[in-house]
C-alpha cells in the first residue's frame, strides 16, 4: 500500500512510519493540513490517515477539500475525538472510516487493506506495463519476464513514480521531489536506488528499461520498440 499520514504528532508518525515500512508498505508523511492536501494532489497513494486536530486547519475540513478537489482514495480519519457526534461529522465529510486512538496497529492495518479491496482506491491502481515488466500497485507485484523482482520501499516507490511518467524523461529533482517532498537527503541516495533499480530490472535481461538520458534525467522506455 502507498499511504499518505496527515498527522503532526511525531511521536506516533515515527510509529506508523516504522511498522508499515516494515511491513512492506510505502507511507508518506504530511505534518499539516495544507500540505497534506499539496502531497495528495502531486502524488499517487492507496490511501489517506487522517488526523483531525491539525495545526492549521481541521482535519474535517481537509477531508473536505480533498473531496472537492476529485479525490476519491479511501480516507480514514485516525482521532482521540470519540464522541458520536465526531464520528457522524467525519463520515459527513467524506471519510470512508473512524478509528480513535488509542489503537492497535494490526487494527489499522486491516481496517486500511479492507477499505482498498472495496473502495475505488484499488480500480484507480491499474497494473502498470512496460516491455515484459508489469507492476500491481495494490499487491507491490513486480515481474518481469515472468519472474518476481524484490525491491525495498523507496526504489519501488522510484520505479512506480517512472512507470507512470513514461515515456517521458524525468529530471533528477522531480523524482527527488517526488520521493523526499522539499527535504532529500544531502547524500547521493537517488543515485544508488538507481543502481539497485538497475541490477533488479535490467541486468539479467538482453534489453534494458531504465535510460540515463545525459544532462535531463531518467527515462523507463521499452528500448526493443522504436
Amino acid at each position: 500500500m502507498y499511504i499518505l499520514v496527515i498527522e503532526d504528532n511525531p511521536d506516533l508518525v515515527a510509529n506508523l512510519y516504522d511498522y508499515f515500512e516494515a511491513r512492506g508498505h510505502v507511507p508518506d508523511v504530511s505534518y499539516d493540513g495544507r500540505s497534506g492536501i499539496e502531497f495528495a494532489n502531486r502524488n499517487s497513494y492507496d490511501v489517506i490517515i487522517l488526523d483531525l486536530m491539525l495545526p492549521d486547519m481541521d482535519g474535517m475540513e481537509v477531508c473536505s477539500r480533498l473531496r472537492e478537489n476529485g479525490h476519491d482514495l479511501p480516507i480514514l480519519i485516525l482521532t482521540a475525538r470519540d464522541t458520536l457526534q465526531d464520528k457522524l461529522d467525519g463520515f459527513d465529510c467524506g471519510a470512508d472510516d473512524y478509528l480513535v486512538k488509542p489503537f492497535a496497529l494490526q487494527e489499522l492495518e486491516v481496517r486500511l487493506s479492507a477499505l482498498i479491496r472495496r473502495g475505488s482506491g484499488a480500480s484507480t491502481r491499474k497494473l502498470l506495463r512496460i516491455g515484459d515488466m508489469e507492476f500491481n500497485p495494490v499487491m507491490l507485484e513486480l515481474k518481469r519476464a515472468g519472474n518476481s523482482i524484490e525491491l525495498p520501499p523507496i526504489p519501488l516507490k522510484i520505479l512506480e513514480f517512472l512507470m507512470r511518467q513514461s515515456p517521458r524523461v524525468v529530471s533528477r529533482e522531480k523524482i527527488e521531489r517526488h520521493i523526499w517532498g522539499d527535504n532529500p537527503p544531502r547524500s547521493d541516495a537517488l543515485r544508488a536506488h538507481l543502481h539497485m533499480l538497475r541490477i533488479s530490472i535490467d541486468k539479467p535481461y538482453k534489453h534494458k528499461l531504465l535510460h540515463t538520458i545525459r544532462g535531463q534525467g531518467y527515462q523507463l522506455k521499452d528500448s526493443d520498440v522504436a
